[in-house]
């Protein structure tokens, strides 16, 4: 289908890639991966002919048809469902040609064209555009809008669902996630793996691509090297690989002992909870894959407050939104080491939500109650928009923190792989990717005890997303040094599963004007999406929503309040005994216990671990009781 051979490519005087040889077969579904910069679109812009190799050759069957997703979308008046049918250029050359048909009464041309139409399948165009809208998250109200109105998120939504309607042998994506919500990403990775030609997909959403490749294309190096498999299998093998190098191993040993160490820590206090064990298979696998980031470019840590409030933040019988109520009677309590992701549609409220916890709009209706200690850190969808181009990383940071030592700030931004000249270079000579990582930087270089993050990864490469995905694992575990001390929270919003799976041990599902807790994952979530056949409300988070949904009663949220504060005290002693229990097992495995005081500190210990043991088993089963009381009690009102 797809063969390069002995290709060199540049851009300017960057070598991109030199002695590429490749084959791609028919029907193979193959994600692009590498850094930001290595020659990911360059390579599909060689493959449409956008540009010309500096070497070597790149065939494709004369009678390809070649369907790509453009970065930018040209505005049109035209309907949104017919910018989208445009993308069937044989429909449309078809559908005009028997409007002139029509108008001139010829009835042997009407013949044909009516024969022709059949044969492409072209009666059922309408509907399946009007599918591929609805599937990318538009109500059925807009599909007859001009594509005009829409934001400019909204129109590469349009774009892509133009691409998608082009009947291809070969489709090229360039991340066509970025601009979409999780509810589209599943759909999305449906329509995927239901397609028949061959696919060649840019993506740093690596849930994603394990859900619609099967070979990944590694641009590394000035090279493509191709892997058998999706992403997962793609890592195994290059930790494998990785591993057998000793340049790197001690770096690798300290990287791969620190997951290790996180997991074991989680799966001590891990709950029988659905949520908790999903995301502790997810640890699980991070481990494992470790080695294969070993040569990231982007280590660093979010600093913490040195202060810190239980709880965090609260709202009380809260009504959300702008000139109307987009959310009704939300009632949240935020504690220390909350690691929370908000579900939902675009459009049901997530990001209304997001910012009236960080008090960016007001209340219309309850209570917003800040702990004593808290210092937020919020990170928007607008974020990157938010810079001065015209300054620096450096300059950005400084403003932040004026007297902070320059070197501190050098150190802070090499975190993010900004070195040397880089530091001081303006923003606006910055890709996307470069922008987001700086907003990044700022957000969490305020020292926040609590972070409130909109789609954090749009734009970065999948090597940031994976730093960023450890940096908010360390970000809420409780600190032991200087001393004993909580770790931060969470409140998240993001398209991409590997960082929600990664993250987050408690769902929010944000749906018909309402909040509630979900019990469930990321795979219960996906089955509860593909079972609804529920109407989309107005396009766009930011926008409040014409018909909220009536309000639950509000006298059962008394008896769920208390039944959660009993449910977090619950949790919290657990904890307690958890760090208490781990510090005995360190104590027994030290080598001289067993000398010690004639044996005395042995006993003193194995009874305590002994108690240890039942309490936190008459823990457990308490916490058990009551959420299933509490999930009862929601079920039923």
């Amino acid at each position: 289908m797809i063969s390069l051979t002995n290709v060199a490519l540049r851009r300017g005087e960057q070598l991109l890639f030199q002695n590429v040889s490749l084959t791609i077969a028919r029907g193979d579904k193959v994600g692009i991966v590498g850094a930001n910069g290595s020659g990911k679109t360059s390579l599909f812009s060689l493959l449409t002919g956008r540009l010309d190799a500096d070497q070597g050759s790149v065939d494709l069957p004369a009678d390809t048809r070649l369907a790509w997703m453009e970065q930018e979308v040209v505005p049109s008046a035209a309907s949104a469902v017919d910018f989208v049918l445009s993308g069937d250029a044989e429909y449309m050359r078809l559908a005009n040609a028997l409007a002139e048909a029509e108008t001139t009464d010829n009835y042997q041309r009407i013949g044909e064209l009516h024969d022709r139409m059949a044969a492409i399948d072209g009666y059922s165009a309408r509907a399946r555009a009007e599918q591929l809208m609805v599937g990318l998250g538009f109500a059925q109200d807009e599909l007859e809008a001009p594509m005009n109105s829409f934001s400019g998120g909204w129109q590469i939504r349009l774009g892509l669902g133009r691409t998608l309607m082009q009947p291809s042998d070969l489709l090229l994506l360039d991340e066509p996630s970025n601009h979409l919500d999780l509810d589209a990403i599943l759909w999305l990775s449906n329509w995927i793996r239901d397609y028949s030609g061959t696919l060649l997909l840019i993506s740093h959403d690596r849930t994603f691509l394990d859900e619609c490749v099967d070979r990944i294309a590694s641009v590394h190096g000035q090279t493509i090297e191709l892997y058998p498999g999706n992403y997962s299998a793609f890592e195994r093998i290059k930790a494998a690989r990785l591993a057998e190098q000793q340049v790197s191993y001690e770096k690798q040993q300290r990287q791969i002992g620190h997951m290790q160490d996180f997991v074991r820590r989680f799966r001590a206090k891990a709950t029988k909870a659905r949520q908790a064990q999903s995301r502790l298979k997810a640890l699980e696998r991070m481990e494992l894959i470790a080695p294969a980031h070993v040569d990231s470019p982007f280590q660093f840590d979010i600093p913490m407050a040195d202060r810190i409030s239980s709880p965090l933040l609260q709202i009380e019988d809260a009504d959300l939104g702008y000139d109307a109520s987009v959310l009704d009677d939300v009632n949240i309590s935020i504690y220390p080491e909350d690691r929370i992701g908000l579900l939902g549609h675009n459009g049901a409220g997530k990001s209304t939500l997001l910012k009236s916890l960080a008090g960016r709009i007001s209340l219309k209706g309850g209570v917003r109650r800040e702990g004593q200690n808290l210092r937020a850190g919020y990170f928007s969808q607008q974020q990157v928009d938010s810079l001065d181009l015209d300054r620096s990383a450096y300059d950005h940071i400084q403003d932040l923190a004026p007297e902070v030592e320059g070197q501190k700030i050098r150190n802070y931004l090499g975190g993010f792989d900004f070195h040397g000249d880089r530091v001081n270079e303006p923003v606006r000579n910055f890709s996307g990717g470069e922008k987001a990582r700086v907003a990044l930087a700022i957000v969490t270089f305020l020292r926040p005890n609590l972070l409130l993050m909109d789609e954090p990864t749009n734009h970065l490469d999948m090597e940031m997303c994976q730093a960023l995905t450890m940096a908010l694992q360390d970000f809420c575990e409780p600190r032991t040094w200087p001393r004993a001390w909580p770790g931060g929270a969470i409140v998240l919003i993001s398209h991409d599963q590997h960082l929600l799976a990664n993250t987050v041990d408690q769902f929010l599902l944000v749906d018909n004007g309402q909040v509630q807790a979900y019990d469930g994952d990321l795979g219960d979530y996906r089955s509860r999406l593909f079972k609804e056949d529920k109407p989309r409300k107005a396009k766009g988070d930011d926008q409040p929503a014409s018909a909220p949904a009536a309000a639950t009663p509000r006298h059962g949220h008394k008896a769920s309040r208390q039944l959660r504060t009993r449910i977090r005290t619950l949790e919290q002693r657990l904890e307690r005994l958890q760090r208490k229990f781990q510090e005995v097992e360190t104590a027994l495995s030290e080598p001289d216990v067993y000398d010690k005081d004639g044996g005395a500190t042995l006993q003193r210990l194995l009874r305590e671990r002994l108690e240890l043991t039942a309490e936190i088993e008459t823990v457990e089963n308490d916490w058990l009781v009551q959420s299933d009381e509490l999930e009862a009690m929601e079920q039923g009102g």
